[in-house]
């Protein structure tokens, strides 16, 4: 056996190991760029034309164009043109059509690739409505590691998250098949930002029926909605406006606290959140105090509240002999992977 193989017999092999159809679109289209070839040597040979005005032609030829010929044919050029042309244009399309069912199955594999993701996904997030607000949450959702299902009926925003095998769901979010079909049962939470809110108070009266342990994340225009949504289901209830405007109060009323809240919360620039974590049955902080843990000295991460699980109440700026019971919350300050060995060494069992 040859330990090294011929140029011709390392391109049948990587023929062999192509896909039959894409393999049909190569030959193909090698067939035809020789066939330019063929053609502009015959003009050549047979008219004795330059180079340059038998690819010309042998261009308009194969793409029935039907530009008048460059110059005058005899009869062998003639004969030679319509076989050109019959062969050509066979070639041609064939190719055009190839490539177009490949690009059809293409498509298709991917969205079926996408549903398959779906399908096996549990404790993601569905976000329905992708334009600029749902957009962005979409980005931060997925920077923090989550599962996100983008659901949107608009063709143009759904063929760009295709593109990019984002997952996705093209479909009204008021239908109940749409939700389904994004894991709505199985899914953690739901965020709402729909263009109006008449379609996030039915969203969320849909959603709530088909899971009653989702959290609900709506996004209101009209501040007079907000109990709407609320009695509708969704557990938190945001006007963009209303929080933009509260921001920019914060910074010309106290700008040193903005300033440091920026710092401490920029999380690209510094890995540090604020975050919540969840002590959870026989996990070795379970009973202790803060005290007893250690915790500043042995996570270096701060405890800045506790929220009871019997009484749902927070306790802020817990003291040292505060007690850490099975269930309860810690709101965290600290290095994002030190929260994350926080989560795994001391709050599970």
């Amino acid at each position: 056996m040859a330990l090294f193989r011929t140029p011709w017999e390392a391109l049948i092999s990587w023929l062999a190991r192509m896909e039959p159809s894409r393999r049909e679109v190569f030959l193909a289209g090698f067939a035809l760029l020789s066939l330019f070839a063929v053609g502009t040597a015959g003009y050549v040979g047979i008219e004795g034309w330059s180079a340059a005005d038998g690819l010309y032609m042998t261009f308009i030829t194969l793409s029935t164009i039907g530009f008048q010929e460059v110059n005058p044919l005899s009869d062998a050029g003639r004969f030679f043109t319509f076989g050109l042309g019959v062969t050509g244009i066979g070639i041609l399309s064939f190719v055009a059509v190839r490539s177009a069912q490949l690009l059809l199955v293409s498509d298709r594999l991917r969205e079926r690739r996408i549903m398959k993701r779906i399908d096996e996904l549990s404790d993601h997030y569905i976000v329905c409505g992708y334009g600029r607000v749902g957009e962005r949450l979409t980005k931060d959702l997925i920077e923090e590691g989550r599962s996100v299902v983008v659901v949107d009926i608009d063709e143009e925003i759904t063929a760009s998250l295709s593109k990019d095998e984002r997952l996705h769901v093209r479909g009204d979010a008021e239908n109940e098949e749409t939700l389904r079909t994004a894991g709505i049962e199985r899914a953690r939470g739901l965020i709402l930002a729909l263009p109006d809110d008449s379609s996030n108070v039915f969203v969320a009266l849909t959603a709530r029926e088909m899971n009653p342990d989702l959290f609900v994340l709506a996004r209101t225009i009209d501040h007079d909605n907000r109990s709407k949504l609320r009695n509708a289901g969704a557990d938190k209830v945001i006007a963009p406006s209303e929080v933009g405007a509260d921001r920019m109060a914060q910074v010309v009323l106290r700008p040193h606290t903005d300033h440091f809240l920026e710092r401490v919360l920029h999380t690209s620039a510094l890995s540090r959140q604020i975050d919540e974590v969840q002590v959870h049955q026989n996990a070795p902080l379970a009973g202790k105090t803060l005290a007893e843990s250690n915790f500043r000295q042995e996570f270096e991460a701060i405890v800045i509240g506790i929220i009871d699980a019997d009484t749902d109440t927070m306790t802020f700026n817990p003291s040292p002999t505060e007690r850490i019971d099975a269930g309860d919350i810690l709101i965290v300050l600290g290095e994002t992977d030190i929260i994350d060995a926080l989560r795994e060494r001391v709050c599970l069992p």
